[in-house]
């Protein structure tokens, strides 16, 4: 299953890098509203894969049979802040987080330091996460058993 996984993954890199998605000046000239491509194929992506969520959700099932729980999370004032910081860390590095590994795969060392920033990021926010729940009113962390 985890050649499956590779594979899967190893082809979406091939498309966000043959798209162009994983450009620099690319995602820049998006940003500043001189080139709409990259909405397109964002809006494509949510257009395609948006009907087959609500049919997995509608069946409980997944495709190979499979109970399917799709629980919504909850809102709260966080979404906002972290959303306006993966706005920002996107838009300064010119990545999230998919395509920093095409970048890390198509030789761009820049992507390191994308990289680096995403991991002290994310550690911080687990580090500092009880602190933060208080103030922007998180959901207690739900541990689960571990199995995936």
């Amino acid at each position: 299953m985890a050649l499956f996984y590779l594979l899967c993954g190893t082809t979406f890199g091939w498309f966000l890098s043959r798209s162009g998605a994983s450009d620099y000046d690319f995602i820049q000239r998006m940003f500043l509203f001189t080139d709409l491509q990259l909405y397109g194929i964002i809006g494509t992506a949510v257009a395609l894969t948006a009907p087959g969520i609500w049919l997995l959700k509608r069946r409980a099932r997944t495709v190979l049979g499979a109970d399917l729980v799709v629980v919504s999370k909850p809102r709260h004032r966080g979404n906002l802040i972290g959303g306006i910081l993966f706005g920002i860390g996107w838009s300064i590095t010119g990545m999230c987080p998919g395509p920093i590994l095409v970048n890390l795969g198509e030789g761009k060392v820049l992507a390191v330091a994308a990289l680096l920033g995403v991991l002290l990021g994310a550690g911080s926010f687990a580090a500092l996460y009880e602190p933060l729940s208080r103030v922007f009113g998180l959901p207690p962390i739900e541990v689960g058993p571990g199995d995936g």
